[in-house]
């Protein structure tokens, strides 16, 4: 009798994992198949102001990015003499639209590993952003990558109560993922109204997991808010160029296969 009633209890679990599964609709996308950027879809960030986190690159208003065979390719290029600010030139795409929650799946290879002082990154900032500033309006890395630290990712959450001014984000810390700056991977997030799962290929390999705080504000849960999607490549930064930047690497380029969003409906 016990083993009927587990046996009965694991088939609606199964069930309400498939349901779960089968719940997501696919509500927007970018698959890149035109011979240029959607400007229905996204616009540039331009300037080459630092960023935020001294970087050298300076963002062109499309002659960076390039749209061909089903894929968007974002190069950063050695401009001027180098190691000086404005000496490189990037991209950083932002979508017109903006989103909360559901599952969100990136297909891109990295760039070509050559050297040091790459930043390339696929996330999301709060809409938001431009009223109450960051770390205010919460940041969602859904991959970051140094160029310094080849084979290797990162996937990271910034907010009011923890982000990396303060030593605090939430972070996977690093991810081995040999074969991401040769090959295409797919770089998933799943958002929900109570969690946070980042996932690298599959969803079942998750490499971060965070919960909403019982005692949630926007210090440590803002990402109950639309975000919109960023794509770009920095070069130099804090981060980025901890080790110097080798201006032998360039141009280098990541491209991206598309970008999905799905929802439940």
């Amino acid at each position: 009798m016990v083993k009927y009633i587990i046996a009965i209890i694991l088939f609606f679990l199964v069930l309400n994992t498939i349901g779960a599964q089968e719940s997501y609709q696919l509500v927007w996308s970018d698959e890149f198949d035109g011979i240029s950027v959607d400007t229905n879809n996204w616009f540039y960030e331009t300037g080459a102001h630092g960023w935020g986190n001294n970087e050298l690159q300076n963002y062109t208003d499309g002659a960076n990015t390039e749209v061909k065979n089903g894929i968007l390719k974002i190069s950063a290029k050695l401009e001027g003499s180098g190691q000086e600010k404005g000496d490189y030139t990037s991209a950083r795409m932002v979508s017109k639209k903006s989103f909360t929650y559901g599952k969100i799946e990136i297909h891109a290879k990295l760039p070509t590993h050559k050297g040091d002082g790459l930043w390339p990154a696929l996330w999301m900032l709060g809409e938001n952003i431009k009223k109450i500033g960051w770390p205010n309006c919460g940041e969602i890395d859904i991959m970051e990558y140094v160029s310094y630290a080849p084979d290797t990712v990162y996937f990271t959450i910034h907010s009011s109560a923890n982000n990396h001014r303060d030593g605090t984000q939430i972070s996977s810390g690093h991810v081995f993922a040999p074969s991401i700056e040769e090959e295409f991977h797919k770089y998933g997030f799943l958002w929900t109204e109570r969690s946070l799962d980042f996932y690298l290929d599959e969803e079942t390999n998750i490499k971060l997991h965070f919960d909403r705080p019982v005692d949630y504000t926007n210090d440590n849960w803002p990402f109950d808010k639309p975000f919109n999607f960023l794509l770009n490549i920095a070069v130099g930064g804090d981060w980025g160029g901890k080790h110097g930047v080798d201006d032998s690497i360039f141009p280098a380029v990541m491209e991206v296969d598309y970008i999905r969003v799905y929802q439940k409906q």
